[in-house]
């Protein structure tokens, strides 16, 4: 009855549309068979509604071929979490209310009508994430005699996508486009690939930024439990990998420069004060790429580990600096303070200097100098290089008593005949106050070379600990470089290797 019913309309719009074509040639205006089948079966669908799906049983399914042409990546949107795509939609789908006999139409197999005159599928964007209420723009429908419709509009999405940015700059970044009808299950109008099971990158305009590494689509169907109506979806999925070109120039680089430079630090000597100012200048400069790096990449929970990478920099930078200041203050301790403790010199000198072959080095040195200062004083004073001590300054008084002693009595001997004794006495107490400003000047003499003995052992003591005190200076500023280049090659490893 319906479709007798459906005849019999069309015969009557059919005569209608004659009558119209011939009051059009009476007043002289030229109407196309197009034209006329357009309007019958716009009017058809006036008639009936484009309400309801457009098929001739309830329980008949509208299949709907679904496809996606990508144009342009418009934008990846880090910090919002929005991709922007130029795409165009591809729906096919059979409308039974456009149906038309070619031969009574002037052979027309196939017209263009409005999108908003006819019924649409509602496949949507699920993960839609625009403030607009319409992306796409208003295309014309390409309809077929046998009811087969094509609609190709073109559309600006925005959809939500989670990005990492751990590996920043050197990451791959995962998004999904899912469509689906908005409102009926699979038995009214179900979505299946209109081609393979991608979309199409004919006419993609390649992006300066990204690249495309993995296209690849699936259909899915999910039931819930409160119903048993099955409700597919396609899901789109792109795998995006930057371009790493310009962010090697003005991040990369930079920083590898930078670290580079940051091992100068260690070479500069302890006392010097541009390793301090070396070091600040260093730290001011991996802050600038800090701020660089924190607008390039969006405000999110996770940091990516060229920025963790740069805060370790700033901190082993930092405590390089810190320990230059104590390096440089071990460098002169040893002149204002007392001897290292035990332990330190055990750990420092002891064993840390030796494997890093830092005490023969510094310890040897000294040791060479001390050696031609030795050398020099036996040959100025003898193969004797005691310094005047107590025994012999004794042993040189004695002898020059009993010579003079023996040089007395012998004179006393030879003019004890024709001198009187008074003149002997005379000579006697003269002779015994020569011997004691003798014995006098002897114990200046080596009370003196004492003095000098015990200030050049201060001296030897005092040059010893600032010698120890050096060692360990350089021990440390070993252990620092040690640590910082471990620490460089660690990070290398776990932003490069593991990525």
């Amino acid at each position: 009855m319906i479709a007798e019913d459906e005849n019999k309309t069309d015969q009557i719009q059919t005569k209608q549309c004659r009558t119209r074509v011939s009051a059009a040639f009476n007043h002289n205006l030229p109407v196309s068979e197009e034209k006329l089948l357009v309007k019958r079966l716009l009017d058809r669908y006036a008639r009936l509604g484009k309400i309801g799906r457009p098929v001739l049983n309830t329980s008949e399914t509208v299949t709907v071929n679904f496809d996606l042409s990508l144009i342009q990546i418009v934008d990846v949107d880090e910090k919002n979490q929005v991709l922007v795509t130029n795409i165009w939609y591809n729906y096919v789908w059979t409308d039974h209310l456009l149906k038309w006999d070619p031969e009574e139409h002037g052979n027309i197999s196939n017209i263009r009508v409005p999108s908003d005159r006819i019924w649409l599928p509602d496949i949507l964007l699920y993960n839609f994430a625009d403030t607009r209420l319409k992306e796409q723009r208003e295309a014309l429908v390409v309809v077929n005699y046998t009811g087969g419709t094509l609609w190709m509009p073109q559309a600006i999405l925005k959809s939500s996508c989670f990005f990492d940015i751990t590996f920043f700059p050197f990451d791959d970044q995962e998004c999904k486009l899912k469509f689906g009808s908005w409102t009926y299950d699979g038995f009214k109008v179900d979505v299946v690939f209109r081609s393979a099971p991608k979309m199409d990158l004919n006419d993609y305009m390649l992006s300066n930024e990204w690249d495309i590494m993995e296209n690849v689509a699936v259909r899915n169907v999910r039931k819930y439990a409160c119903c048993p109506e099955p409700y597919p979806d396609l899901t789109f999925r792109l795998r995006l990998r930057r371009k790493v070109a310009f962010y090697s120039f003005i991040l990369i680089l930079p920083c590898a420069l930078l670290s580079l430079l940051t091992l100068v630090i260690f070479w500069v000597p302890p006392e010097s004060p541009a390793k301090l100012q070396l070091g600040m200048n260093i730290f001011v400069a991996f802050f600038l790429l800090l701020l660089l790096l924190a607008e390039s990449v969006p405000h999110a929970a996770t940091v990516p580990l060229i920025g963790a990478y740069f805060c370790l920099s700033m901190v082993m930078i930092t405590l390089s600096t810190v320990f230059a200041c104590v390096v440089a203050n071990m460098f002169f301790r040893g002149v204002r303070v007392h001897r290292a403790p035990y332990w330190l010199r055990a750990v420092m000198i002891d064993g840390i200097a030796r494997v890093l072959f830092l005490r023969d080095q510094v310890m040897d040195k000294n040791h060479k100098e001390q050696s031609k200062m030795r050398n020099w004083n036996v040959k100025v004073t003898g193969e004797n290089n005691k310094k005047f001590p107590a025994a012999d300054a004794k042993f040189a008084k004695v002898r020059l008593l009993e010579n003079k002693d023996e040089k007395m009595s012998a004179s006393s001997d030879t003019l004890e005949p024709s001198v009187p004794d008074t003149v002997i006495e005379q000579h006697d107490d003269r002779q015994s106050l020569m011997r004691s400003a003798i014995l006098e000047e002897v114990k200046a003499i080596r009370e003196m070379l004492d003095k000098v003995q015990e200030k050049k052992m201060k001296l030897e003591e005092r040059e010893k600990l600032v010698r120890e005190w050096r060692v360990i200076a350089c021990v440390t500023d070993r252990l620092f470089f040690i640590v910082y280049v471990l620490v460089n090659v660690i990070g290398v490893l776990v932003i490069f290797v593991r990525k």
